[in-house]
């Protein structure tokens, strides 16, 4: 881009201060993602009896919104990030709560409303606002201790995974528990404290197993590898198998006309049959590179709030991939959980621009930025 540095424009300031790198790696992300989709989708189309363009059209509405949503959200201060966060996860946690009442049944799940003939997920949105309301009131507490902050990030916590856990949405609930945790870690919370959420988080998924009966049936599928619940675990590893180090080339992988969520939960097996292990790799370095990268930019800063936030929504981003490229490799039991960036999915593509955009904002150079709690 031909912009000088004595530019004022909004443009101008906001390219030589946003972390190019980390921008570029979201960027390479989206992209990789569409061409996935243009790969994986058209099969599933035309088995569901839909045009084989259908899935493609339909992410291409979503791309330049998503794009604009990661934009704007990384022009925000760290004070409008703040109150972002906070009327976010409020919002979105009515929205999912109405979703139980009155949402789409899909699957057995209530997580999705239709607003304006469009239907939209508000868990996934909550995501990111969940870290940055966690990362307020954790550094309220730090910078006044009278102050409860700890006592109403549990609270919080708890709410939202009432909510989720009546849609039903544990994969999603599991992520949360690990992001609030981290969160209390990073703040100075004791390890008997921090072993004491992992066991309330294990407690809840063994709640999870004798009272939701899909999730029982996934972890026995993935206890029992040769039950016949396996399916979509099986091809998608005859799909590595069959892409081997190259791929067989795009468009010719053929696991995909069988393999029912090939443009959702299982696009990474499509990625490994048509472009194999190399192009995997690099997926999985990207993924990592945006982490760590992230990582250690909010950790430069000296400000507890940017710390804590930046952290909360990288663990979000790379745990979700982890849990996701796991399952495709049958390493855990099936959550549901998407790629992010890369699977089909117009909820999930929106919500992680905003949470993206939040990190680039927190990332950027800001020379006036407050140095304190």
């Amino acid at each position: 881009m031909a912009l000088s540095r004595t530019d004022t424009s909004i443009v101008a300031r906001w390219w030589w201060t946003v972390d190019r790198l980390l921008l570029s790696a979201l960027l390479s992300l989206i992209a990789i993602g569409f061409v996935l989709i243009l790969a994986a989708s058209p099969a599933v189309a035309i088995r569901l009896g839909l045009a084989p363009l259908y899935f493609i059209e339909h992410q291409l509405v979503y791309i330049p919104p998503a794009l604009f949503i990661m934009f704007v959200t990384s022009l925000a201060s760290v004070e409008q990030v703040r109150w972002m966060g906070i009327v976010g996860f409020v919002v979105f946690l009515l929205l999912s709560a109405l979703a139980i009442l009155v949402g789409q049944d899909i699957n057995g799940a209530r997580r999705w409303l239709n607003v304006f003939g469009v239907s939209l997920q508000p868990s996934e949105f909550i995501k990111p606002c969940y870290a940055v309301l966690m990362a307020w009131l954790l550094t309220e507490q730090k910078r006044n201790p009278a102050f409860r902050g700890n006592l109403i990030a549990v609270g919080a916590t708890l709410a939202l995974l009432v909510v989720l856990f009546l849609q039903p949405n544990i994969g999603l609930s599991v992520i949360i528990i690990a992001v609030g945790l981290a969160q209390f870690f990073i703040a100075g919370l004791s390890m008997p404290l921090v072993g004491a959420g992992l066991a309330f988080g294990l407690a809840g998924l063994g709640l999870a197993y004798v009272m939701l009966p899909h999730v029982a049936a996934r972890i026995d599928h993935f206890l029992d590898p040769t039950g016949a619940g396996n399916y979509q675990i099986d091809r998608a590893l005859q799909a590595f198998q069959a892409g081997g180090l190259f791929g067989r080339g795009p468009g010719e992988g053929v696991v995909k006309t069988t393999l029912p969520d090939a443009h959702t939960d299982f696009i990474f097996a499509v990625a490994g049959e048509e472009f194999g292990f190399i192009v995997c790799l690099i997926i999985v370095l990207l993924f990592a590179f945006v982490v760590l990268r992230g990582l250690s930019r909010v950790f430069s800063e000296n400000n507890f709030f940017v710390m804590l936030a930046g952290s909360g929504i990288l663990v979000q981003f790379g745990l979700q991939a982890v849990i996701n490229i796991s399952v495709n490799l049958r390493l855990i039991p099936d959550k549901g959980e998407t790629l992010p960036f890369i699977s089909y999915g117009g909820s999930a593509l929106l919500a992680m621009a905003l949470g993206m955009g939040i990190v680039l904002a927190l990332t950027r150079l800001h020379p006036t930025l407050e140095r304190r709690l």
